[in-house]
């Protein structure tokens, strides 16, 4: 019997500050951009720089933990599964598309006072002090 797979696992740093809304029911529902970049060599040897923005989504606790802790610039481990949603525009009434990474997972790249210069072209605001030692690690099997 064969199985399928969907599963994402993208490192980057974030487009902008996770923006959090909630359900009518009070789940939690965290956004973001994720950009990831890729270095090559153009037909004329040139090194080249390509950027994809991927849009993140996660949800209930983890939400709530990258609402609380990611900002714009920040670097992090994603790993969820792509979804694709479907709706129609009321403006056009077009059907409209949009293909995003469900979170399952966050890990925090950062090193406290990490900072790249090259990488974060604006300054990236400290992260909110916690106790713990190493750097949180949040699964699904957490959020349940």
């Amino acid at each position: 019997m064969s199985r399928d797979l969907n599963k994402v696992q993208l490192t980057g740093r974030l487009g902008h500050d996770p923006e959090v809304t909630y359900t009518q029911q009070g789940s939690a529902r965290v956004t973001f951009t994720l950009a990831t970049n890729r270095k090559g060599k153009d037909g004329d040897g040139q090194t080249q720089q390509e950027t994809q923005w991927t849009p993140v989504v996660a949800w209930d606790k983890l939400a709530e933990i990258c609402a609380e802790y990611l900002r714009k610039g920040a670097r992090v481990y994603i790993e969820g599964r792509l979804q694709t949603r479907s709706w129609e525009d009321q403006d056009s009434g077009e059907k409209r598309y949009k293909t995003e990474v469900v979170a399952s997972e966050m890990i925090m790249l950062d090193a406290k006072g990490d900072t790249d210069e090259a990488e974060q072209p604006e300054p990236t605001p400290p992260p909110a002090p916690t106790p713990r030692r190493s750097r949180p690690r949040v699964t699904a099997e957490d959020v349940l």
